[in-house]
């Protein structure tokens, strides 16, 4: 028997201006209006979740379970031009193909190994990517210096051919972020860089320097203000240039007893201290009493005779040939790198590649500020959903 396919099609089409089409109409707007929001505002969910879980790695609740994944992680080497360089490796297990990021820790003794730094490791893979974090050995012993540039470079290489899915996404927090800067800029490591976020990040690095000796910031537009300076810093720099401040027979003891005194175990430092000879002993009484004042023409003298080296180091000068988008982020009251230094590199990094620019008082050097307004809160995490966009 034959069957009238269109007359049985209009006979279930409902009839324009009928009660029934209507209520179709409404159900299929209120689906859109729902859907589109929601996938809209897609990163905006993902950068709530993963600022939620960077502060409070404990946080919970239905959004936040929705946008995590579960993760397992990975100890491993990668090649360098150095050699072979120790490094973790952050999954999430239900992504089949995630996007890379290569995630850059800042000075500390513990690097990668550090609490906060492994919260926000994880935080950014349950977010749905792959994350690696190499060690980067000099800045883990205070030292800002070139040879962490290769490892920097080799990273973004290995992640990308390790996974399969094009170039990553580079964070660079505190220090390593000049380092990065100056990677990215060569050839033969540019092409494996998606994108480039400066966290804390400087960019000449006898001007932050000379603020942590001084405690004056200086601004591109020829200001100097007072600003706090966190006393560690010139500790870190006669650390990373003891044949400037002491004899050469000075220079071990002095050398362990400023490691442990960064290191905040001073009972470790003593024994080190009462080998010293008297002008040694007196400098680094000064630096442990925090007594800046005391030592700073010093400091000021080596930071001057150290001139073309901390240039060297710096991309101020050094990054027209930048060819890769850039995020820069940085706390409103940093102590350590001053939130002028991002204000430099806005004028520095070319205007083609710098997709934003946040100063936040939701920060102060990488750690979160919880004393932030809603709207700075806002600010943030749109911020981060730029960077998660632009990462994926």
């Amino acid at each position: 028997m034959a069957t009238d396919t269109g007359n049985t099609l209009a006979a279930a089409r409902p009839e324009r201006g009928s009660p029934r089409y209507h209520r179709i109409l409404i159900a299929l707007l209120v689906a859109v209006l729902l859907i589109f929001p929601l996938n809209l505002l897609r990163y905006e969910l993902k950068s709530y979740a993963l600022l939620t879980r960077f502060v409070d790695p404990q946080a919970d609740g239905p959004l936040l379970r929705f946008e995590t994944n579960a993760l397992s992680t990975e100890d491993l080497k990668i090649e360098t031009s150095n050699g072979q360089v120790p490094a973790r490796l952050y999954l999430p297990v239900r992504a089949a193909k995630p996007q890379g990021i290569v995630l850059l820790p800042g000075i500390h003794h513990l690097g990668i190994y550090d609490p906060r730094f492994v919260n926000f490791s994880r935080a950014l893979a349950s977010s749905g990517f792959a994350v690696l974090t190499p060690v980067l050995a000099s800045l883990a012993d205070y030292h800002v210096d070139a040879s962490s540039i290769p490892t920097i470079g080799a990273a973004p290489a290995w992640l990308a051919q390790r996974l399969g899915t094009g170039p990553v996404t580079v964070i660079a927090l505190s220090f390593s972020g000049g380092l990065a800067l100056l990677a990215a800029c060569d050839h033969q490591y540019a092409p494996h860089v998606r994108a480039l976020v400066l966290f804390g990040g400087y960019e000449n690095l006898e001007r932050v320097s000379r603020f942590l000796t001084t405690g004056h910031e200086e601004f591109p537009d020829g200001r100097v203000i007072p600003a706090p300076a966190h006393d560690y810093g010139a500790s870190v720099f006669v650390y990373a240039h003891l044949s400037q401040f002491f004899d050469a027979k000075d220079i071990p003891a002095a050398h362990e007893a400023l490691k442990y005194w960064l290191w905040e175990e001073p009972d470790k430092a003593q024994p080190w201290l009462d080998t010293l000879n008297p002008p040694a002993r007196k400098l680094l009484d000064e630096l442990m009493a925090r007594r800046i004042d005391l030592v700073r023409q010093q400091l000021l003298d080596a930071i001057h005779a150290d001139k073309s080296e901390l240039a060297g180091l710096s991309p101020h000068g050094h990054i027209a040939g930048l060819r890769v988008p850039v995020f820069i982020l940085h706390g409103a009251s940093d102590t350590v790198i001053p939130p002028a230094e991002s204000l430099w590199l806005e004028k520095e990094i070319p205007q083609r590649d710098l997709r934003a620019v946040l100063i936040t008082p939701a920060f102060t050097h990488v750690d979160p500020q919880h004393q932030a307004s809603w709207m700075d809160k806002v600010r943030l995490v749109n911020f981060i959903a730029g960077v998660l966009k632009e990462a994926s």
